[in-house]
């Protein structure tokens, strides 16, 4: 059975992120989704609820397993039996410091890393920016899928 996983914080899910999954999904026979917690950062969602929003998101796929782990990536592969890692690249500087995350794995763990370009669309999005937009009253409807953007508007309505 193929086995990779797709790591991330996914503070929220964009639609490049499900774009990397829904690819990986139709490469490997199961895909792990791994939130990574990082007690350094604070979230605008709880772990909980960016896995309750990505399971949502990836339902229909099948073959998507949403976990959450902290600590380093390699230990997650290695608990199960996981020998390759997704990812996407937007640009030029995201390969730059993913090639050295890439190397450091696998010396680490054998574990390969598979980077795969992001669809045009959405080489310039990230969480961050589509909260920071979001909090200040930019439609970001079209970035996120329907449920996110339902969350992430009640979210920040909160505030």
């Amino acid at each position: 059975m193929r086995r990779a996983v797709c790591p991330g914080s996914f503070d929220p899910i964009t639609n490049g992120h499900l774009d990397i999954i829904a690819r990986a999904s139709k490469l490997y026979d199961v895909v792990h989704v791994a939130v990574m917690i990082n007690q350094s950062k604070q979230g605008l969602f709880t772990v909980d609820e960016r896995m309750d929003l990505i399971r949502e998101v990836t339902g229909a796929y099948g073959n998507v397993v949403v976990e959450s782990h902290h600590g380093l990536l390699v230990d997650f592969c290695k608990e199960r039996d996981i020998p390759a890692i997704v990812k996407g690249l937007r640009a030029v500087s995201d390969f730059d410091y993913e090639l050295q995350m890439a190397q450091m794995n696998n010396g680490l763990s054998g574990v390969e890393t598979l980077f795969v370009p992001t669809n045009p669309t959405y080489s310039f999005l990230s969480s961050s920016l589509v909260k920071e937009v979001a909090a200040w009253g930019g439609d970001v409807s079209h970035l996120l899928p329907p449920q996110v953007h339902a969350a992430l508007v009640q979210r920040l309505g909160e505030k």
